[in-house]
Formats: structure tokens, sequence, C-alpha cells
């Protein structure tokens, strides 16, 4: 068997539990999509706290373009979270694959090149008994986690817009056959 042959028959086998999955309309695993979903939450409401407590983690770049790309990023995971444990898997896949990732990847190339963050000021909403959980994140460390960010979401873009496309295909062979 070549390289091709592997690749195909991973994808195929792929598609074929992607299809089981699919049929059953509730999450396989709705903790873990909950829980996804509630960590984003949080994530929103303590960027969304420092913008309205003028804490100095946004800069002066961080505008209305800067406010719909960052919390349309995280909005975006929250929003497929909830449809998957909604059993809407279909729809919250469909958006993950056909565009939801690869907004989340084009917003964070944007953001890193803009850079409207100033981590110094990233543990100021916290009380100040604790903020010494985050105030070693750096300007440095945020731009490493948003560059990993882009390159994660950028190979998932790939590779879930292969698989509902893979996915697609193989629903209408199927549908065709009866």
């Amino acid at each position: 068997m070549n390289e091709t042959e592997s690749n195909e028959s991973w994808l195929s086998k792929r598609v074929e539990q992607e299809l089981k999955d699919l049929s059953n309309k509730k999450s396989s695993n709705p903790l873990a999509t909950i829980a996804f979903a509630g960590v984003f939450t949080l994530i929103l409401l303590y960027l969304i706290a420092h913008q309205l407590l003028s804490t100095g983690f946004f800069n002066a770049t961080f505008n209305v373009l800067a406010i719909l790309l960052l919390y349309g990023s995280l909005g975006e995971w929250i929003v497929v979270a909830v449809l998957e444990t909604a059993g809407r898997k279909n729809i919250s896949r469909d958006i993950d694959a056909f565009g939801g990732i690869i907004f989340v990847v084009v917003s964070g190339v944007w953001l890193f090149a803009v850079f409207p963050f100033e981590f110094a000021y990233f543990a100021n909403v916290l009380p100040e008994s604790i903020r010494f959980l985050l105030q070693w994140i750096s300007n440095d460390v945020g731009r490493g986690v948003l560059v990993l960010w882009i390159i994660m979401n950028a190979v998932a873009a790939v590779y879930y817009g292969i698989l509902r496309v893979s996915v697609r295909k193989v629903r209408a062979q199927k549908l065709q056959k009866k």
C-alpha cells in the first residue's frame, strides 16, 4: 500500500466515523462540549471586563474591527459548542468547516499584525491576591499564543473542510443508491 492509498484509507475511516457520529444527534461527549463553551464564555467575559473597566489591556489600536474579530472568534466557538450540545451537529460542523474556522484564522492573523493588547495589564481584572497567576504573561507570550492559535486553526480549517466535503460526497452516494 502506497502513501496515497494509506491517506485515502485513513480519510475513508474518518468519514465513516463522522457519519456514525452525525447519525447520533446528541453530542458524544456533552460534558466536554459544555465545558468548552463555558471556558470560552469565561474568556469572553474576562476580555469584556477589561474593555469596560479600561484596564489598559487594550491599547489605542483596539477599535470596532478588532472588537468584531476578537469577540467574533470567541463567539464562533461558543455558538458551535452550543449547537452541538443542542443536537445540531450537522449545522455546527458546517459552520466550523465552511467559514467559522477560516474567520478565526483571518481574525488571528489580523490581531497578530495589529496586536491591540498590552499584557502588562492582563491580570488587572483579577483581585490583587490572585493576580500573580497571570502577571507573568508578557506581550511576547501573548504573541506566541496567538501564533499557535493561528496555526492550529489553519490546520483545522483545511482538515475539517476536506472532511466535510468528503462526508457530503459519501452521503450523496448513499442517497443515490437508495
